[in-house]
This record gives structure tokens, sequence and C-alpha cells, in this order.
């Protein structure tokens, strides 16, 4: 299969298009604190309503996410609500392959954290 992958239409996303296994593959703290689950995840599950993150100590913690939209540029937002974290992240990139196989995701948290995904 090729490496090459497209930019999704962020303003088009369907919420499919996030539900999988997804690897943590970079992350750039900011104000987070480094203690929290999802500064420590090393892979986000997101099926339909059900969040699960998991992190290097093999523990896992379960929750919520969706999508929102701003109002004036439709730009999606992932609303992540755990038992002790409540957190927004801009989706900033998403792409894909052709098949639908391989996929980036760049996330912009309201902390100043940046994280990259990917799937498989």
């Amino acid at each position: 299969m090729s490496d090459l992958l497209f930019d999704v239409n962020l303003q088009q996303l369907p919420d499919d298009f996030l539900t999988g296994a997804w690897h943590v593959a970079d992350r750039v703290l900011n104000r987070t604190d480094p203690g929290s689950a999802l500064a420590q995840a090393t892979q986000l599950r997101l099926e339909p309503g059900h969040l699960q993150v998991q992190t290097p100590d093999a523990s896992a913690q379960n929750g919520q996410w969706s999508v929102q939209r701003d109002a004036l540029l439709q730009r999606p937002y992932l609303e992540i609500q755990l038992a002790e974290e409540r957190t927004r992240a801009l989706i900033t990139r998403l792409r894909r392959s052709a098949d639908g196989l391989t996929s980036q995701l760049n996330l912009y948290f309201l902390s100043g954290m940046e994280v990259l995904l990917t799937q498989p």
C-alpha cells in the first residue's frame, strides 16, 4: 500500500472517520498536567459515544466523546469527558489513505497540548 495520504475537508468531516483505535505518534505538552490520562495516553479508542484511553502502565480510563462545531466556520472540536478530566480539542487536520485504512489525526487541546494520532 502507498503511504500517500489525502487531507479530509474538516467542514464536512463525518464522525465515523474518527472511530477506531488511534495510536499516539507524537505529543507536545504545554500547560497540560503531565499526570493526566490524556497527557500520558498511548492509545485512544473512539467508538460511537464511547472513549477509552490507554496509558503506558496498561491502565485504561473510559469516558465519552462527541464532535461539536463552531457556529461561524464549522470547525470540528472533539469534546472529551473522562472521570477526572473534561476537555476540548480542535481537530486541525485529518489525513487518510484512498482506501481509508491509514489515517493521521492532529488535535490541539485547550491546554495547548498537541497530539498526532495514527491508524492503524
